[in-house]
């Protein structure tokens, strides 16, 4: 068995806003203001946009499977476009079969993954897969809420229960890990207006580092897994941190509290 953790992060689709709204002449930055501004007035408070109405702009993943390193890695590269980032997260199901682990991945992640497929025409036929052409997907399959191929921890730690979800972040504090690391959401449509992508995809790979271990630590405790399997894959986490030769890698591994 393989284990996929993921996270993306988004800015305003300012192409799209332009479109809806008429907002053609305005700069980037106004027309995201202008598509926030109406976000309020449509819910009354919130500005988070819609998930049709995100672009992707860096996907982070984590890859574990038994026997093997782990891997930590943004994909595609800071020039990579797009389409390419979701066809590469999508090719990566396709020939790897994982099981998916995310931080409200089906809010949010892959809704936005979703309607970015279908903008780009990128092929994601193994995800959707649902017992058409592989009969162990009709009953395990990646878009049924409550079977297991997409573990949604947000999900599964509220009891399906959205008066009960959490942020990954404070979760994270709470058992010990640093979570958000001198960035958060809200700050990445400014950070990517300042041309720093590298900053918003480090921050995308510790987002998914905390996934990671809070996933870790929900084994622990639902019985998939041993106090002392826990502890070797919090090492094996460890030393691969250590080894990264990256500084916001290795400023987290210095940020990370021993467990009680």
């Amino acid at each position: 068995m393989s284990i996929l953790v993921f996270d993306i992060e988004t800015i305003p689709d300012t192409e799209l806003g332009k479109r809806l709204y008429g907002l053609e002449g305005l700069s980037d930055d106004d027309i995201a203001k202008a598509m926030t501004t109406r976000q309020i007035q449509k819910t009354g408070g919130s500005d988070f946009l819609p998930p049709h109405q995100h672009r992707v702009i860096a996907i982070s993943v984590l890859y574990q499977r038994e026997g093997r390193p782990i891997k930590l890695w943004s994909l595609g590269t800071e020039e990579s476009n797009e389409k390419d980032l979701v066809h590469r997260f999508f090719d990566g199901i396709a020939k790897m079969t994982p099981t998916l682990v995310s931080w409200n991945g089906t809010g949010f992640d892959l809704p936005v993954l979703h309607y970015r497929s279908l903008l780009h025409g990128v092929d994601a036929a193994r995800y959707w897969e649902r017992g058409e052409r592989d009969q162990q997907f009709r009953y395990s399959n990646y878009l049924s809420r409550f079977h297991w191929r997409h573990i949604d921890l947000m999900d599964v730690l509220s009891g399906y229960n959205l008066r009960g979800a959490a942020p990954l972040d404070q979760i994270s504090v709470m058992i010990g890990l640093p979570g958000k690391m001198g960035m958060e959401g809200k700050l990445v449509w400014k950070t990517y207006l300042e041309g720093n992508l590298p900053a918003i995809r480090n921050y995308c790979e510790t987002d998914v580092l905390n996934t990671y271990l809070v996933f870790l630590r929900w084994k622990l405790i639902s019985g998939g897994m041993s106090a002392k399997s826990h502890a070797s894959a919090c090492a094996d986490v460890r030393a691969m941190l250590s080894n990264s030769g990256q500084e916001h890698l290795l400023e987290y591994l210095k940020a990370w509290q021993q467990p009680a």
